[in-house]
Formats: C-alpha cells, sequence, structure tokens
C-alpha cells in the first residue's frame, strides 16, 4: 500500500507540473501580456511603450523562467518602479531590505488580483469556502438519493418501478442546470404561479445560508447529478444482482433484502463510487451556471470573473485548486476500490 501510494503521489505531483505549466503558458501568451500592460500602464499606449513596459517588469523573459518564478524555484525579478523597485517579493511600501528572495506558490505567494485588488490566496480562500458550503449540500441531497433510486431499480430489473424511476434519471440528467434553474425559479419562487417558497437568488447565502434561499441552487444541481449517478447504479446492481452467488443465496432461503444489503450492494457500489468522487470535480468547476444564475459568488463565479477579466495571477490560483481536487479525488478514488473490494490488485 504504502509503495502504491508513493508513486500514485509522484504520478500527482508530475501532473501537476504539466497542467499548471499549461495553464501557465496560455494565461501567458503575447495578447494576454498587451492586455495586462495597457490595464497597467494605459489603455491608449503605443506598441512600443507596450513592449517597454513588458520588458521593464520582465514579462518578456523566457516561459520556463517567469514559471519557476511564480512556482517559487527561481528568485523573483525586480523592477525599478516610480517609487522605487517593484516585483512580485516587492509590493508596493515593501523594504527591499527585508524581502525574500522566492515568493512563488511553494512559499505562498499566489499573486495580486488586478481586479479585485486583494491577495490571490484570500480570494480564492474565501470563495472556495462558499463553493464548499455548496458542494457539501449538494453531496448530501444527491448521493443518498441517488444512490436509493438506483438501487430500488437494479433490485428488481424491468419491473414498473424500475421503468418509473429510470425514466425519471433520463430526464433529469438531459435537461442541463440552465434550464432546470429557470425552471425551478419560475415554479417556486416567481408571481408567475404564485409559489414564493423559496428566493430567487441566494446572495443572502453568502452570509447567511437557510432553507429558504439555498433550495432552490442545490436542487438545481443535484438534480442532474443524480440522475446520473442512480443510472450507473442501477446498471451496476442489476449486473450483480444476476451472479450466481446471489442466485446460491436465493436458493439457500436467504431472504431478499439481506442479498441485496449484506452480498450484492456492496460490489454494486464499486462502480458509482467512482462516479460519485468525480462529481467533486465536477462540482468544484461547473457550478458557474448556477453560481450566476443565482448571483452566488463562488469558486465558479470567480473563475469566470478572472477569465473574462483577463486576471492572470487569479486564474493560476484558481487552476491551482481546480488541479489538487481533481487530483486527490482521483486517489481516493484508487484507495476506494480496495476498501469496497479488497480482490482489486493494486497495481
Amino acid at each position: 500500500m504504502l509503495r502504491f501510494l508513493a508513486r500514485r503521489l509522484a504520478t500527482m505531483v508530475l501532473t501537476a507540473l504539466c497542467l499548471t505549466f499549461i495553464v501557465f503558458w496560455l494565461t501567458n501568451l503575447p495578447p494576454n501580456l498587451e492586455k495586462v500592460a495597457k490595464s497597467e500602464a494605459g489603455s491608449r499606449i503605443s506598441d512600443a511603450e507596450v513592449a517597454s513596459w513588458l520588458q521593464k517588469y520582465g514579462y518578456d523573459r523566457p516561459v520556463l523562467l517567469r514559471y519557476g518564478e511564480w512556482l517559487g524555484v527561481v528568485p523573483a525579478h525586480v523592477a525599478q518602479g516610480p517609487d522605487g523597485p517593484v516585483g512580485r517579493c516587492l509590493p508596493r511600501g515593501t523594504d527591499p531590505a527585508t524581502a525574500p528572495s522566492f515568493c512563488g506558490i511553494l512559499q505562498g505567494g499566489w499573486g495580486f488580483s488586478n481586479v479585485f485588488k486583494e491577495p490571490v490566496g484570500g480570494i480564492v480562500a474565501k470563495r472556495l469556502g462558499l463553493t464548499g458550503w455548496l458542494m457539501f449540500a449538494v453531496m448530501a441531497v444527491m448521493v443518498p438519493a441517488a444512490l436509493l433510486i438506483g438501487v430500488l431499480s437494479g433490485m428488481r430489473e424491468g419491473s414498473k418501478l424500475d421503468r418509473a424511476l429510470s425514466s425519471a434519471s433520463i430526464v433529469t440528467t438531459a435537461t442541463p442546470e440552465y434550464v432546470s434553474g429557470v425552471i425551478l425559479v419560475t415554479l417556486f419562487a416567481s408571481s408567475v404561479t404564485g409559489l414564493k417558497w423559496f428566493k430567487g437568488t441566494a446572495t443572502g447565502a453568502m452570509e447567511d445560508i437557510t432553507f429558504e434561499n439555498f433550495f432552490l441552487p442545490v436542487m438545481t444541481i443535484a438534480l442532474y447529478g443524480i440522475g446520473y449517478i442512480a443510472r450507473m447504479t442501477r446498471a451496476s446492481m442489476a449486473e450483480v444482482m444476476t451472479q450466481q452467488y446471489i442466485r446460491t443465496a436465493r436458493l439457500k432461503g436467504v431472504r431478499f433484502r439481506d442479498v441485496v444489503i449484506r452480498h450484492a450492494l456492496r460490489n454494486a457500489l464499486i462502480a458509482p463510487f467512482t462516479v460519485i468522487m468525480l462529481q467533486f470535480p465536477w462540482l468544484l468547476n461547473g457550478v458557474v451556471i448556477v453560481e450566476t444564475l443565482f448571483n452566488y459568488k463562488g469558486f465558479g463565479w470567480t473563475l469566470v470573473q478572472a477569465a473574462g477579466n483577463n486576471d492572470i495571477d487569479l486564474l493560476l490560483g484558481c487552476s491551482i485548486v481546480a488541479v489538487i481536487v481533481v487530483l486527490v479525488t482521483q486517489l481516493i478514488s484508487d484507495l476506494g476500490y480496495a476498501l469496497l473490494n479488497p480482490r482489486i490488485r493494486l497495481s
């Protein structure tokens, strides 16, 4: 197990370096850097002034060198600003004598947001916390409901209950969030139907989460995931119920409920477990539409703002979080295989 973990961790580190370098390279393409120069020095500066500004602040250096600076393994570039030396390790007002030489991601320096005018680390932590509450509520609703629907459908394949639940699962999976969200708001939070049971915006949930202001965004996301996980669970459960050891248990007189709970359920949960773990990165990056629709300024909303406003440091900070979440959930998924079925080899 330790050898397996060591190999996986090494692979995760290498994958994280490759992915973050690709994002760094894409966000630091010449057109993006020109936008940064014009946003900092003035939108009407000439091309020669743009080139001069980029050279002054070190943006014309090789991309690998700047990636090492951003990562924290290469000394940070120092430029001479109007009020003295400035750079990644020397924000305005910092004493050059006490400033460190390395201040990249490894040292906790996430950079500074040009749009929000705040350190990126604080922005990401705050917005990630908001999305974390949304993800927790969605998973608390989505996973039990999806597993229950999938198990009930797969226990008796082809029955009326199976057909009804499977049809409902297909409908929810085929309905994108921007459609289901609008439908839910129209039905339960507008004057069209007169059923103003919930709030059509989740802005208030950023300060105080209540059932009234959090129900609609949670259900908008959960409905799509419920159908997807339920379909996977149903297929896995139906396959397990046809296995020989299940038939043997039934012939021995074991009650159907005990057959399902003690023999079938554990093996049937292996495939859905992987799908459930994949929901975490999907939720982290896929809540953009829902957070925008309900004006909930979480991680997805911040990612859109960073991309739309060419906020390079913030966009890179969001990419780090996304990469880490994907890699960690994949590792947990692999370890879960062994816990659910020890016969699976860790090779």
